[in-house]
This record gives C-alpha cells, structure tokens and sequence, in this order.
C-alpha cells in the first residue's frame, strides 16, 4: 500500500479549492481529484468560440470579495486580478418606454441621483434609509457566512444587531420576504422589481419567508461592489491552483471518484481508472447527494443514506444561460451612457409580476410566458475576453424548470426558448438581437451534464430558509461533518453558506479538518505521556 496523503480533496469546485489551499499552506499533502478536464467546476472559464473565453458558470463575484480568503492565501500574487463592476447594475427602463433607467453606482449619492431621476425623491430618500440600515446588517451576514454555522457562531456574527424596538423585531425583518421590505422601503415597482431581480440571484423568489437579507445584501454593493476577474471567472481557479502547487498540492483531472471508503485508520478514494488513493482525511466538495452515493458504493449504511437524500430538496431549476459572441454591446433605451449600462448586472425586468409568473411557470414543469432575463456584457470592462472589436454578452434566463410537463424535453425546446431570451434583450436594447453573431446554449440539463450540478441547480440544494444556515443541507450535515463518517468533510455550494462564489466553506471545511488534526495529535501525546 503507497504512503497515506494526508487529504484528498473530491471535486475542484472553487470551494474545494479554496479547502486544498488553505490545507497546503499548512504543509500538509493534498490531491484534488477531479472527474472533468476543466479545473474549477462552475468558477472555469473555456473558448465556446474562437477567441472568446467564455465562463461555464458564474461571472461576476460578489461575496468572495468581502470574505478575506483572496488576502489571506495571496491570490493577487497568483495572477488573480479584479475588476470593480461600477456602475455594479442597471434597470433599463421598461420596453415601449422612453423614461430614465436606473443606474446603481458604487458611490451611494450618485445612485440616489439615478433613483430620483428615475422613481422620485421619496424614493431617492429611502433607498439612503435601506442603505443605512441593511449595509450593517449585511456585514454581519458575512461575517455568518465565514464560519461554521454553530449556535454560538451565529449568535456571535449577529451581536450587536438591534432595532428600536428589540430583537424581536429584528428577527421579524430577517426573516420577512423580500417583497415585504421592498414594499415597507419604496412606491416605485421599477425600482423595487430591479432589487427583487438582484436578491433572486440567491435563487428563490421574494415572496418566500427568510428572503429579506437576500434583497439587504444589494446595499453591501455599496461597500465593495461585484467584481469580474480578468480573464474570466475561471481566472479564481487557476490562482487558486498556482497557490495549492507552490505549496505541494496536486490535481488530478480526467477521472472521477467512484466511491468512498472508510478503513480502520484511513479513507480510500477509488477513481474511474481504478486507482486507489489513500488518506487521514477526505474533503468533498461535489454535490452532496453525488457525495452520498460515492458513500454508498463504499459501504456506508445505505438506510441512512436515504433517509438524508429524502429531505434534501433540490428543486425545480434555476435556470439557462446563453453564451453569446455579438458584435456590440447592447444598446439600451434611456439617458445611461454605455459604460453606465453594461458594466454590472443589467436587470431586465420591470415589474415583479414578470418574476412571480416565472417562478411559478417553473413549479409546474412550464416554460415562463416571458424570461426573465439578466444580461452581463463584461468585454466591455474586459477586452481580454473576446477577439478586438467583438463582444461576449451573456444571458441569464431565471426560472426555467429541469423537467419540462408532457412529453417535452429540452434538446426539441432549446432553440426557441433561446429564441425568446434574445427577444427579451432586443425589447430593453432594440438592435441587439442582429449584433449576435454566435451563440452556447446551456439548458438546466446541460448545466447538469457538465457541471455535476444535479436538477440544473446552479445552487446545488434550494436557497429556502429550511435550508440555510444551520439548517443547510440538513441539521445533521450542517456541520461540514457526516455523522458516522469521521475525517470526512462537507464543502461546496451543498453547506453553508450556499451557492455563489464565496470561498467560505471551503475555508471552513480546511479549519475543521486542521482543528480535528490538532485534537488527535494532542490526545495522542497525553496517551503516550500517561503510559510513560
């Protein structure tokens, strides 16, 4: 039997990445076992077309930048590079309209400007309320999020935090929907269907309970908005990787886990090719219910097994994306310069109505009567992206369902509704629609086949308050532990904090399995003094 590593990390999401740096550093040896070519899951970046390089999932970055890990593991070192998306979005205003969109500047009073020019002072007014309020709130947040969600820790990250009227009413507002602060907050729909957009990034709808924090995060934008890696969003990844190499760390592309296996003293990782790899401890980072069957095929009680995989709910979809190579950025209606409208997300939506439709096209197996549609365009802050002269623009189309009613499947769907996603833009951007000069179709069931993300969902696991923070994905695997299933631990979008690029519980995960490390080596010490 070859020497016991140290860790094997399964998956090379960015959050199983981020375990493997942080393990490394440590002086521990590490090897990342991935089953695709492409390193970094969702955070890759590939040529869809000659020249461009386009993401295969996310593309902007927005909680990773408030976490600290870029700092402390030294990416800016590694080639990791940002660029601020300022302005961080745009509302266009609404197709057949001629009135001023709504342009959210990182600087707080230069929104405000757009917010009056578009929706009214009272408006402009309490926007500086909702900032005043949720930019605070959302700093504890993320200050949740960076650690394992214990009582204790959550009770520490939101010390501090009161209203007027006590905690309870505090907990009342984080746990509203985000359609309820919106209406508490603003009259303008425009503006408060631009905010819901934002917060159902998240993936629920804002009408769902626990949702308010999700519409609260938009005033952090203010702090630090979203940043796009230059390069792509795979850009994370390969600075991540450089990290893990400078410090000993390997990657293994090509073949996947198979399963999983405890041995008296150590895991067993068995791959596709049949080798075995041998380690103290296991990190994994892929979907958790992927994770529970590499358990099972390697022993693990199976009765249990199911018992998890019953209650964790993954959901309808999220939804697809279209990849785009155009000859121009869109051009939108309204008094926004170019740079003002296309360098942060642009919220194609304007009236809430548009998402609840969509949401609830989606439960019941139906495409949307009309997409509901994100637009990113980010050549236009990038030119390394795409060939000179040309653009990338991509579209986000929320809501579409993984399991189409009748007989319908996507392969005979895909085309039309990509269709109808372009006609989405070309009603907020007229002229768009011929500036396309290719395009990458990624339905909910490609997202699945490429990227291991099971239902389509880019979140892993529904973002719903039951399956959150302590509660995420279950009380029992909330702890980036499985019970019976000691050295092995849980990261990724599956545990909290939850899907988007945040690093967070990769680090989480790396600081438990160093923690116990340190527990056992000390236990061991007091065995052999007490015998001494």
């Amino acid at each position: 039997m070859s020497a016991f590593l140290d860790a094997v990390v399964v998956g090379s999401g960015h959050n199983a990445l981020v375990s493997a740096a942080y393990l490394a550093r440590e002086g521990w040896s590490v090897e990342v076992l991935e089953k695709d070519t492409v390193l970094g899951g969702a955070v890759s970046t590939v040529e869809r077309f000659p020249g461009y390089k386009v993401d295969r999932g996310s593309s902007a970055h927005l909680m990773i930048r408030h976490s600290g890990i870029i700092e402390e593991l030294g990416l800016g070192a590694h080639g990791l590079r940002y660029i601020d998306c300022d302005p961080w979005a745009f509302a266009p205003p609404a197709p057949g309209t001629d009135g001023p969109g709504i342009v959210f500047h990182r600087d707080l009073d230069a929104t405000c400007r757009s917010i009056e020019r578009a929706c009214g002072t009272k408006d402009a007014d309490a926007y500086r309320q909702f900032f005043a309020v949720w930019s605070e709130r959302s700093r504890h947040v993320m200050k949740a999020f960076s650690t394992p969600p214990t009582g204790s820790n959550l009770i520490g990250a939101f010390g501090g935090l009161a209203t007027a009227r006590g905690n309870s009413e505090l907990s009342r507002q984080f746990l509203a929907p985000g359609d309820a602060l919106l209406d508490e907050y603003f009259d303008s729909e425009a503006l408060k269907a631009a905010l819901a957009w934002f917060g159902a990034q998240s993936g629920p709808p804002m009408s769902e309970p626990g949702t308010a924090p999700m519409v609260g995060f938009a005033a952090l934008m203010h702090v630090l908005p979203p940043g796009r890696a230059v390069g792509g969003s795979g850009a994370l990844s390969a600075a991540l990787a450089s990290r893990m190499a400078v410090d000993g760390a390997t990657v293994a592309l090509g073949d996947g886990v198979t399963s999983i296996r405890r041995n008296s003293n150590h895991w067993t990782v068995t791959t596709e090719s049949g080798r075995e790899v041998h380690a103290r401890k296991v990190i994994a980072g892929c979907h958790i219910l992927t994770t529970l069957d590499l358990l099972g095929n390697g022993g693990f009680d199976r009765t249990t097994l199911d018992h998890w995989r019953r209650k964790i709910r993954v959901g309808p979809g999220i939804g697809a994306v279209l990849r785009l190579a155009t000859s121009a950025l869109p051009s939108y209606r309204g008094d926004a310069t170019t740079r003002e409208s296309t360098s942060g997300l642009q919220l194609l939506v304007s009236d809430r109505a548009h998402l609840r439709t969509a949401h609830g096209a989606a439960l019941a197996g139906e495409l949307p009567p009309r997409p509901a549609v994100l637009g990113m365009s980010f050549s236009g802050i990038d030119p390394t992206i795409a060939p000179a002269g040309r653009h990338q623009v991509t579209l986000w189309s929320q809501w579409q369902p993984y399991r189409l009613s009748g007989h319908r499947d996507w392969a005979s769907v895909a085309e039309a509704e990509a269709d109808r996603i372009v006609g989405e833009m070309e009603a907020f951007a007229p002229g768009f629609a011929d500036s396309v000069l290719d395009r990458f179709i990624q339905t909910p069931r490609d997202i699945e086949s490429e990227l291991g993300m099971i239902g389509g969902n880019v979140m892993h696991v529904e973002m719903s308050l039951d399956q959150m923070m302590l509660w995420r994905p279950l009380p029992e695997l909330s702890g980036h532990r499985v019970p019976g299933a000691d050295g092995l631990y849980l990261t990724g979008a599956s545990t909290h904090p939850g899907g988007g690029v945040s690093g967070a519980s990769g680090r989480s995960a790396a600081r438990i399995a160093l923690s116990d490390s340190r527990r056992g080596k000390a236990s061991q010490w007091l065995r052999r003094s007490s015998r001494s």
